[in-house]
């Protein structure tokens, strides 16, 4: 069913989904068009507005490549220059990455780091810090430069660059630095910030299929560089036209200049099969739809997703903003796809997957690790399925409630040479990714989400 204004979409989509509360906000021919649906929690229901709060979870790695690329205009900061000379207590498992990984590298992920650690090291200044002296028990994936491998910790270890340069705690820069030049109003990290306002929660289903409220609301401060970002769609709104601009704010007053804004869109290195995108930028992906370049980055909380999108040479921007799970971000990529269609004439469809071959799929079975999750292909003889679990003992070791499991989703293998997929069902719809193989030819790894999973080998016996 079509549907022809912008609210009527989002209404219909959310209430298919089963979304409590959804916010987006578009902008279009030099306009902003809003349409919110919905509540902030199923508990304590307050209708959602384009001011109500909601995490953003890795979108708030733009605001830090931002502030980076801010200290680099300055002469504070060098793109090239190794993250010791910022930061040089560093150590990480191999003493020669921990010396040769440059501050470009953490921007664009191909520092060779895992995605993250699963650690949590208090609410006080020194929480970064203190991430940061946890790091030698981080897994290295690759040497420096050699891949692309999305990583909540380079983003962290670039948040105390940001520390160590300014010399003030990671939020009160990225403020100093972001927010208060940009009017940023409606943009927090703290609780206490939060809490005072009207804010969203995060949902995610229970077993019998009802959404109950997710917590924690949100995880430690440590992970605030590359995650930890609460806002209003009018706020990423105004954020979204400030990196369509010049580098200035809306009163005049430059932030950053031109070229080096218009540098962090250009691509730095390529993904493949990636519904990140078709490149990594500076803090952004780039990817081509229906050949027209967009610029975006999403995020996910506890529940709680969120998209946020440009297409530069069309002065176009779109963020979308989501409270449960697993179909928040089928969602936000919905109204996205519909956006692009009816206000660009842009149509972005998904590739469809080769017919079930047994052979190739006999090759995939089996599990791949990252450091806290578990990706488990499977097959029936038919098709191939895909599951994403947290890690038992991740589980266990928690003292809070993790969002729930990703159960087993149809997936399929695309045309080419049978390494890329794409999964078709689930929350996870949509999702692109590949598999990595040996000089011997052997499936060593699977690629989902930007984030590469070394395959684990089957017990002997």
């Amino acid at each position: 069913m079509s549907y022809d204004t912008l609210p009527d979409f989002v209404r219909a989509t959310a209430t298919e989904l089963g979304i409590p509360g959804v916010a987006v906000g578009v902008w279009a021919g030099g306009q902003e068009i809003y349409a919110c649906h919905g509540v902030t929690s199923v508990d304590n229901p307050l209708p959602v507005d384009q001011d109500t709060l909601f995490q953003l979870g890795s979108v708030t790695k733009t605001y830090t490549a931002t502030a980076v690329l801010h200290l680099v205009a300055s002469g504070r900061v060098e793109l090239d220059a190794p993250v010791r000379r910022y930061v040089p207590e560093l150590r990480l498992a191999d003493e020669r990455t921990a010396a040769e990984i440059t501050v470009s590298q953490l921007l664009n992920h191909t520092a060779g780091l895992d995605w993250g650690l699963i650690v949590d090291t208090g609410e006080g200044d020194d929480a970064l810090a203190g991430y940061v002296a946890k790091m030698a028990e981080l897994t290295l994936i690759a040497a420096p430069g050699v891949r692309a491998s999305y990583s909540q910790a380079g983003y962290n270890l670039l948040g105390r660059v940001i520390e160590k340069v300014v010399g003030m705690p990671y939020e009160k820069a990225i403020s100093s630095l972001v927010f208060e030049p940009l009017g940023l109003s409606r943009s927090f990290f703290a609780r206490d910030d939060v809490m005072t306002r009207r804010f969203a929660v995060g949902h995610n289903l229970d077993e019998d299929g009802t959404l109950s409220v997710a917590r924690p609301w949100r995880h430690s401060r440590s992970g605030n560089p590359g995650g930890g970002i609460v806002a209003s769609v009018s706020d990423q709104l105004r954020w979204a036209r400030f990196q369509l601009g010049d580098g200035r704010a809306e009163s005049g007053a430059p932030v950053l200049p031109a070229e080096v804004l218009h540098r962090m869109k250009e691509p730095t290195v390529a993904l493949r099969a990636s519904t990140l995108g078709d490149a990594i930028g500076l803090g952004w992906f780039l990817r081509d739809v229906d050949g027209v370049r967009t610029v975006g980055h999403g995020g996910s909380a506890n529940g709680q997703f969120a998209e946020f999108l440009t297409v530069p040479e069309r002065d176009f921007a779109i963020v979308a903003v989501s409270n449960a799970g697993p179909n928040g971000i089928p969602f936000n990529q919905a109204v996205v796809r519909w956006a692009l269609d009816h206000y660009l004439g842009l149509v972005d469809g998904d590739p469809t997957p080769v017919p079930y071959d047994r052979g190739r799929a006999q090759e995939l079975v089996g599990r791949y690790d990252i450091d806290s999750m578990t990706l488990a292909i499977a097959t029936d003889g038919a098709g191939l399925t895909l599951e994403v679990r947290i890690k038992p003992e991740i589980r266990t070791a928690s003292e809070t409630e993790l969002p729930a499991d990703y159960p087993p989703a149809d997936f399929g293998l695309l045309p080419g040479d049978g390494d890329e997929y794409i999964i078709t069902g689930g929350g996870l719809k949509g999702q692109r990714g590949y598999f990595t193989r040996d000089e011997h030819g052997a499936v060593v790894g699977a690629d989902l989400a930007g984030r590469l999973f070394n395959r684990v080998k089957a017990a002997a016996g």
